[in-house]
């Protein structure tokens, strides 16, 4: 087979280009994209250090591609073909004869097995976890390679596998590969790295002999001559940057500048464009995240409480124009969230070895976060928090909530890394102060926040948990119980839950697409009544400002909007210097 899909069949016929790029796309020219932060590292499949992102799709390639316009479907890229069986106990991969790295060496099942072999061993807390999960790798000849999965009842391996990052083992130390590095890594992607001013900027040249340039796959994909990724520590000077033409294309996640920030010259004369692009993922939504590996976060009555206090219809009005909607699943905006949905038979039957696992609202779909008067001093909500805070243990004296048999006052810290996430922390904590919770917010620096993040050295952070139409392993690492104290993992909560890690069993196990949505559903109600997080707000579409020599297709992915899929059109304002 040419392409594997989760559930039931890949949509596009052999041979044919995505439907979400212009075919005939011109190719040449330079786009800029700027990134908020820092990077001192090229190495983005290992822990340590603060990489480069791009470096994986544009430079290091896989085995199969996805299509972004379907849920989870992946065609051949490395591979040729790829083969499974209905239980999807094995997998095996056909490479294609021309596959090459970008110093001329093919491709080979050697390099596939190698792959696999140093991520399972050396690789992400994903990675190591994912390809765990094979028992046996076989080469069959030198350019074909077969998995086998033991029966494991994980029908996404193979899907897993053909996403696999596929490493030169002529070019790699072992030894070595786990830390950090600058060195240009050999991939067998369409670009090779050119410069790299650590810490500011990487740029990319497309590699003249690249070996896919023709494949279906890419056809209208990777269009520029040359990608520079320009790195800015400061929100601030990241948006001037852009108005300067420094470069060219800008993802605007704060409605206050959405709103008013866009108002100069090049924005008033059409030069540079503001377009809100809507796409079907689940929405990117931000929560305040409780460690609850914390002793002071351990009791749900607290994290509830807490909660209770986020004035969402204040902040959304004084800050943020009215332009976010509320964040309330970790689905939100989907046919996977379970907010305002009853639970179906299907979801009953998988939650019924664990009754205690879902609130009666939750369960019938009637719960909704608070809401409040919008005057950011709401008396009720106030009142029902120091109800829970009671019940929870603590009492308030004077102005200060304490722990009632110790005395302690109730004190945490709300980690942040910009001075965006500062504001709305420092809003937050006065919110919290009505009740006499004492948030403290302190703003580090990315590597620091990186490296306590990864340690899960913090009490509360802001986060988003990035989620597709086809949840599935990741969710392990998201919420897995063997993930709560595996370092690098993102089960930031702490939470472990057999009920939670029966739900990702489902999932992985699903044959059907009304099981699968079934089983996701049924995660997130045991999520929203864990009460792990304090739910925020999301944006209805996507926020891209571009300067018009950039130009992008018509039509616009599942998934939103793809740079790779974009060109600098001819004639226009010419590229940036990479110098």
């Amino acid at each position: 087979m040419p392409a594997i899909a989760m559930h039931g069949a890949p949509a596009l016929p052999q041979d044919s280009a995505l439907p979400y790029v212009n075919p005939d796309a011109p190719k040449g020219g330079t786009m800029v994209e700027g990134v908020l932060g820092t990077f001192d590292s090229l190495n983005p499949l290992i822990v340590q250090g603060l990489p480069v992102q791009a470096i994986r799709g544009y430079v290091i390639e896989s085995l199969l591609a996805r299509n972004y316009d379907e849920p989870f479907s992946l065609y051949g890229l490395l591979a040729r073909t790829v083969e499974t069986d209905a239980e999807r106990s094995y997998v095996t991969f056909a490479l294609n004869p021309d596959a090459r790295f970008s110093d001329g060496t093919a491709v080979t099942a050697e390099d596939v097995v190698f792959s696999w072999q140093l991520l399972r061993d050396h690789g992400r807390p994903n990675h190591r976890t994912y390809y765990s999960k094979v028992v046996k790798a076989e080469i069959l000849d030198p350019l074909t390679v077969r998995f086998d999965f033991g029966g494991g009842g994980d029908r996404e391996l193979p899907l897993i596998l053909g996403l696999m990052p596929v490493l030169p083992k002529h070019a790699i130390n072992v030894a070595t590969f786990e830390n950090s590095s600058l060195a240009k890594p050999i991939g067998s992607g369409p670009y090779i790295v050119d410069k790299v001013d650590v810490g500011k900027s990487v740029s990319f040249r497309r590699d003249p002999n690249y070996w896919g340039r023709k494949l279906p796959i890419n056809r209208g994909l990777w269009n520029f001559d040359r990608v520079r990724f320009d790195f800015y520590r400061d929100s601030n000077a990241y948006f001037e940057a852009f108005k300067a033409g420094l470069y060219d294309v800008r993802s605007e996640t704060d409605p206050t500048r959405w709103e008013t920030g866009y108002d100069f010259p090049a924005a008033r004369d059409g030069r540079v464009l503001k377009e809100a692009i809507p796409n079907g993922l689940p929405k990117f939504a931000s929560d305040y995240v409780f460690n609850t590996r914390r002793p002071i976060f351990a009791d749900i009555r607290v994290r509830q409480a807490i909660a209770l206090l986020f004035d969402f219809q204040w902040v959304n009005r004084s800050f943020f124009y009215n332009l976010y909607r509320r964040s309330a699943s970790f689905f939100d905006d989907s046919e996977l969230s379970a907010y305002h949905r009853p639970a179906d038979e299907r979801e009953r039957a998988l939650l019924a070895p664990y009754p205690d696992a879902v609130r009666p609202d939750v369960m019938d779909g009637t719960w909704s976060p608070p809401v409040t008067d919008g005057s950011g001093r709401d008396r009720e909500t106030l009142r029902q928090a120091l109800e829970l805070f009671k019940a929870a243990g603590y009492e308030l004296k004077g102005t200060q909530l304490r722990d009632r048999a110790t005395g302690r006052p109730f004190v945490f810290e709300i980690m942040v890394t910009s001075r965006d996430d500062e504001r709305l922390a420092l809003a937050f904590a006065n919110q919290l102060a009505r009740a006499g919770v004492s948030a403290l917010v302190r703003m580090v620096d990315a590597v620091q926040y990186q490296e306590r993040l990864g340690s899960f050295d913090f009490d509360m952070i802001e986060y988003r948990w990035d989620e597709s139409l086809s949840p599935g392993n990741e969710q392990s690492i998201y919420w897995g119980s063997a993930a709560a104290e595996q370092e690098g993992s993102r089960n930031y909560i702490g939470v472990r839950s057999a009920a939670i890690d029966a739900m990702i069993a489902a999932i992985l196990r699903a044959h059907e697409r009304p099981d699968f949505v079934a089983a996701v559903r049924a995660l997130d109600r045991i999520l929203i009544s864990g009460s792990y997080v304090v739910p925020l707000f999301y944006l209805p579409d996507q926020w891209v400002a571009r300067w018009s020599y950039i130009q992008h297709p018509a039509r616009t992915s599942l998934s939103g909007y793809l740079p790779e899929a974009w060109w600098h059109e001819p004639g226009k304002e010419p590229g940036k210097s990479l110098q």
